[in-house]
């Protein structure tokens, strides 16, 4: 049987996170890649940016599985072997630089301390190199009205696991700033996400 998994979500959203992608992505560099989940944006991404070299990683071995078999399929020499990583331990992330860091819903479904190690281990390998970190997904904003359905979601998010949830993104800007990053952007994307930008200060 194929290790394979397919996220319905990941084909819808591709194209526009692709287009914040080229606005904000360094010209080349390694670009790690957290929580890759299935490996359908990996493989799309480094199509796209043939320049960059992309460092798939997910904490999930039947993830890594996935990533893994559809890298197998990849023509491309810009795409490497997942590696086994948790967002949670920055001090245990196997990577020692990167040129830009992307991390595509996982915020709201996992634990508050994934996301306060992805921004410490950010910090860490972006360094003072000016590099991104972009995090993409649904957010709460102070003074934006937030949508129905991002509300219902949250609901059932914090239903399934009372760890998981939307973020504000406020919440996020202080986190950064605690370890000498600041936002520099924020992009409007479809289905009442968005895509918010990170960089060394």
């Amino acid at each position: 049987m194929s290790a394979k998994k397919h996220a319905p979500a990941a084909l819808r959203n591709r194209e526009a996170i692709a287009e914040v992608l080229a606005r904000e992505l360094p010209a080349s560099g390694t670009v790690l890649e957290i929580a890759a989940g299935s490996g359908e944006h990996a493989v799309f991404f480094a199509t796209r940016f043939g320049s960059l070299a992309w460092l798939p990683t997910d904490p999930a071995a039947d993830a890594l599985a996935s990533i893994a078999e559809y890298r197998a399929d990849y023509p491309g020499t810009n795409l490497s072997a997942p590696v086994m990583l948790d967002a949670a331990e920055p001090d245990s992330w196997p990577v020692a630089e990167a040129a830009a860091i992307l991390c595509i819903n996982m915020i709201h479904i996992s634990p508050w301390a994934a996301t306060q190690g992805l921004f410490r281990g950010a910090a860490r390998l972006l360094g003072s190199g000016g590099g991104p970190l972009i995090v993409y997904g649904p957010f709460l904003e102070d003074g934006v009205p937030t949508a129905a359905s991002n509300l219902a979601f949250d609901e059932s998010l914090r239903s399934r696991d009372r760890e998981w949830g939307l973020r504000r993104a406020e919440d996020l800007d202080s986190l950064a700033a605690a370890h000498g990053l600041a936002r520099s952007a924020r992009h409007a994307m479809p289905a009442n996400n968005l895509s918010l930008v990170f960089r060394p200060i």
